[in-house]
């Protein structure tokens, strides 16, 4: 078709086909052709970049989007390394547990029962962790921030292209010269755009040939070469050009936890120097300990310590043995977990016992003065005497002498004050209340704000004023009342006689690593030098509060308190009275046990000890503390045997010096849980009968005589610090049942039950379900042995008479109920996320997963796991009977197998009960109430699902098929 223009036929412009086109056709060719002739390079731009805006800015391209959609197997080479996880990633990793006393100090491995034996299990194997190495280089543990972007992007090549360079970086001078560039004036140029074209090749300059071209490459060459050229200027880190994220829009930030640690407060060092009276006549002994005045509680264990010089020691010669070095102790540190404005130091001083009363035994101290030793020479003497032979002949009886206390609080504040002396600044340690030193259950440790007890100056206290014993006000409450007396003038303290003394004490913030420390066991705590240097002794603290921290060391401590004995109804001299406490392990005298703490200057363990005399009373208050070791295995036949005597001051012929007035005794354990609190208990003026022990003193038996009648007239309290007794019923019951389906002994009989295989799993529901009746603080300290009884519950049910014990949906809604109560007990201790950290370090650490599976028999296929049915029919049995079982399930028994041997079949159930799937499951069927719970504390069980599979694939492809315990690194 041909066009006109002007009345003339253009043969040149066959390519403009539509009428109405032949203006806007040559108008095109005068503006390229202009643009050409000004700028080469602009008509280039223009054509390239028309209609696209120069200032929009593309999106970097989301790297997961790329990788979903195009899989790593269709991809080689970079892309599929950075999709895929490496395969050295994961490794199990067996960290140490650490220690920090040089002795384990746990029972030997003898008749253990089966919760000793977990415990120490607990408390001594290593930590398993599932360390992933590159876990470093995710954002979630290394946050990606501005400050490493730019580091990472220095070594960052500069990246130029042709279109972001300029017009005049391109063209140079050479470019007008070029032929290829030029072109001839616009007249000269054809309209039509066929004869443009031509024109232009016609006038272009010959490229150079390319011989290469033509050769024969091998494609593996050409590969190799492209690759080469790939990665010469590749960056080395791709997803460093992208921008750092919003530190609000951080979807989460993880750590790793702490690792489990004993709990400690703020630590005092008190160190006592130096004790002198007016008159030095006999051996004075002293006890140190702590009492919170607002809670009304002793918030410690006494410290004995023996400031006598050798020549008072010596006339203990003939009732002491060598004494242990434990023994010599003269500084102790106390760990206080909630400081207050209080807390009071009360330091006590006993003597041996003499004839008389307290006043009676005080007066020389009171009235005599150094100064007038030459005045009273003869007079000194003849004390000295008295109380050479009251130590030769009661040298094992002790009586009160004075008290004195304390207030922590004013030395804090005041201890940098000129009128103190200060020792040097030396030994300094860091705040104790540094969280990144303290583990993350001592954050709830915080006490009052207004008083700390971490960062005074050193000082050494002169206390001079002592108060002389009141022998009818012994008791802690009358002690309170002096205490809340010492804060404000009262007129009460005025009336007690002061005793001259001068006691020197240094009292410092305690080190962070001492040296020569004993703990409470009496165990080395590492540094221990040399054993031969005098020790340290670590102080129990008893909280004034609630302390929630999980237990993570073997101890098994027992506390008597005697309080007070009545005998005013009985006839007879009896006045004089002391108490003997034993720990008998059969009711001969010879199966006393070597158990009870010594106190100062003497041997590390006895087999008996005394409450201290006062003289000529008949109903004494006592404020004597015995500490016990408890045996790794209490049986029904261990008891506390207490023995009451009166002692004879005065020698006389044909008396004794001590005349047994009365017995009584207490079972430690009623119903396999170890017996603790309070006792009011009725005396027996008769030797005690064969098989006492089986009964309690509350049992009148028939020909015994009682005291006023078989009344309560000993008033007695039990407090045991143990990591193997819970204390709690319902914990108590729960892990008696759970070692009780472990090991099948039945009959077994529990309080006035007798259980058997039919029963058994109906009292393990009952019992899991009250498990949200414990009290807190015990369920928090026993948290792992509670939690990892549950998850054997769930994984590893137990089988009682070839049948399984299917107990896994009331064990999930336990565990759900337990870690509910644990975090709201730690609520103060969360962390930024709102997680828990005691039961985060308990996943990362100390969580001991059950057996994997075990080995099946050769040639026995694996089970396959179905999906298993969400709802059970009304006559389904809750737990399956393996011989006659048509269906078989991990939780729910809908899963056909053929059938088999009782033992291959429980191999094959077992086999294929897998943590993370089964608490999917059970996360599924759970009620409403306990989904809810699940789901406020779901990181948890998503960590726990997580921590499971790297162990049983570790197991899968190990030879043996062992547990991973037994292939740990």
């Amino acid at each position: 078709m041909e066009t006109q223009r002007g009345g003339e036929i253009d043969p040149g412009s066959h390519s403009l086909a539509w009428p109405g086109t032949l203006t806007v056709a040559a108008e095109v060719r005068k503006q390229v052709s202009r643009e050409r002739s000004g700028s080469p390079h602009s008509s280039r731009r223009g054509s390239s970049f028309l209609g696209v805006p120069l200032t929009e800015v593309i999106e970097p391209l989301d790297f997961e989007d790329v990788l979903l959609s195009r899989p790593p197997d269709a991809e080689p080479g970079p892309l599929r390394d950075l999709a895929e996880f490496p395969a050295d990633d994961l490794e199990l990793l067996l960290q140490p547990r650490e220690c920090r006393t040089t002795e384990p100090g746990i029972p030997e491995d003898g008749k253990l029962d089966a919760q000793v034996r977990a415990a120490v299990e607990m408390y001594t194997e290593d930590w398993i962790i599932a360390h992933r190495r590159y876990q470093h280089l995710s954002a979630a543990y290394s946050p990606i921030t501005t400050e490493m972007q730019r580091e990472r992007q220095k070594d960052l090549t500069r990246q130029v292209f042709e279109q972001d360079t300029s017009g005049d970086e391109r063209s140079g001078p050479e470019d007008s010269d070029d032929p290829r560039h030029s072109s001839g004036s616009p007249e000269d140029t054809p309209r039509s755009s066929g004869a443009s074209g031509i024109f232009d090749l016609r006038n272009l300059a010959a490229d150079s040939l390319l011989p290469w071209l033509l050769e024969r490459t091998a494609p593996e060459d050409v590969d190799r070469r492209n690759e080469a050229s790939r990665r010469q200027h590749r960056p080395r880190a791709l997803l460093a050009l992208y921008p750092a994220p919003d530190e609000d829009e951080a979807v989460e930030r993880c750590s790793r936890p702490e690792p489990p640690r004993e709990h400690f407060g703020q630590r005092i060092l008190v160190k006592c120097l130096s004790l002198k009276f007016e008159i030095e006549i006999e051996p004075i002994f002293g006890i140190l300990a702590l009492y919170d005045v607002r809670e009304k509680k002793k918030i410690s264990e006494n410290f004995y310590f023996d400031l006598n010089s050798d020549s008072m020691k010596g006339l203990l010669r003939a009732h002491g043995t060598h004494p242990a070095i434990s023994t010599l102790a003269r500084s102790a540190i106390f760990s206080v977990t909630y400081p207050s404005p209080d807390i009071f130091l009360v330091i006590k001083l006993e003597k041996v016992l003499q004839q008389g009363d307290i006043s009676e035994c005080c007066e020389p101290y009171m009235v005599m003065k150094e100064v007038d030793t030459a005045k009273n020479k003869e007079k000194l003497e003849k004390l000295r005497l008295a109380a050479e032979q009251f130590c030769t002949r009661l040298g094992r009886y002790r009586m009160p002498f004075a008290w004195t206390a304390v207030h922590l609080a004013n030395i804090v504040s005041s201890a940098g004050q000129p009128d103190r002396d200060s020792d040097s600044e030396g030994e300094r340690r860091p705040a104790w209340t540094d969280r990144r030193r303290r583990g993350p259950q001592d954050r709830t440790s915080s006490g009052d704000d207004t008083c700390s007890f971490s960062g005074f100056r050193p000082a050494t206290l002169t206390v001079t004023n002592f108060f002389k014993q009141e022998a009818e006000r012994l008791s802690d409450e009358d002690l309170f009342k002096f205490l809340a007396d010492m804060r404000r003038p009262s007129s009460v303290l005025r009336r007690l006689r002061p005793v001259t003394a001068q006691l020197k004490i240094d009292i410092s913030p305690a080190p962070e690593n001492p040296h020569f420390c004993l703990s409470p066991e009496l165990l080395h705590v590492k540094p221990y030098p040399d054993p031969r240097g005098r020790p340290t002794k670590e102080i129990l603290e008893f909280p004034a509060r609630e302390v929630y921290a999980p237990h993570t060391s073997y101890r098994n401590l027992l506390y008597v308190y005697p309080h007070c004995l009545n005998f005013s109804s009985r006839q007879g001299s009896v006045r004089n009275l002391t108490v003997r406490v034993q720990y008998m392990a059969g009711e001969d005298p010879s199966q006393a046990l070597p158990v009870i703490f010594g106190k100062s200057s003497c041997s590390e363990f006895t087999r008996e000890a005394f409450t201290p005399v006062v003289y000529h009373n008949k109903s004494p208050e006592f404020y004597e503390e015995f500490k016990l070791r408890l045996p790794a295995c209490v049986t029904e036949n261990h008891h506390l045997l207490f023995t009451f005597y009166h002692v004879s001051c005065q020698p006389r012929p044909g008396t004794a010096l001590e005349t047994p007035v009365g017995f009584t005794w207490i079972p430690l354990l009623q119903h396999g849980c170890l017996r603790t609190g309070p006792f009011c208990l009725p005396v027996s003026v008769d030797q005690l009968p064969p098989s006492y022990s089986v009964l309690t003193p509350d049992v009148a038996l028939p020909g015994m005589r009682w005291v006023d009648g078989h009344k309560g007239v000993f008033s007695v309290e039990l407090t045991a610090v143990s990591s193997v007794h819970p204390q709690d019923p319902h914990l108590d019951k729960f892990f008696t049942l759970v070692h009780v389906l472990e090991e099948g002994a039945f009959p077994f009989r529990l309080k006035d039950t007798v259980l058997s295989e039919s029963t058994v799993e109906q009292e393990m529901r009952a019992s899991l379900a009250a498990l949200r009746l414990a009290s807190p603080e015990p369920l928090v300290a026993f948290s792992h042995h509670v939690l990892d009884k549950l998850v054997r519950l769930v994984v590893r049910p137990p089988i009682i008479g070839g049948q399984i014990v299917n107990l896994g949906r009331g064990a999930f809604e336990a565990m759900a109920h337990v870690v509910s109560l644990v975090h709201r007990s730690l609520e103060a201790a969360q962390d930024a996320r709102g997680h828990c950290p005691l039961l985060a370090a308990y996943v990362h650490y100390a969580f001991r997963l059950p057996g994997t599976e075990p080995s099946l028999p050769s040639g026995t296929p694996p089970v396959a796991v179905q999906p298993a049915t969400l709802a059970r029919g009304p006559g389904r049995p809750t737990s399956l009977y393996l011989a006659r079982s048509k269906s078989i399930s991990s939780s729910n028994p809908d899963l056909a197998v053929a059938p088999g041997s009782v033992d291959d079949e429980v191999s094959r159930i077992l086999a294929s009960k897998l943590l993370h799937e089964e608490l999917a499951l059970q996360w599924v069927v759970s009620s409403s109430a306990v989904r809810e719970a699940v789901l406020q504390h779901a990181w948890f069980f998503f960590q726990l699902m997580v921590r499971h599979p790297p162990p049983l694939l570790r197991a899968r492809d190990a030879p043996g098929r062992s547990s991973p315990r037994e292939r740990s690194p």
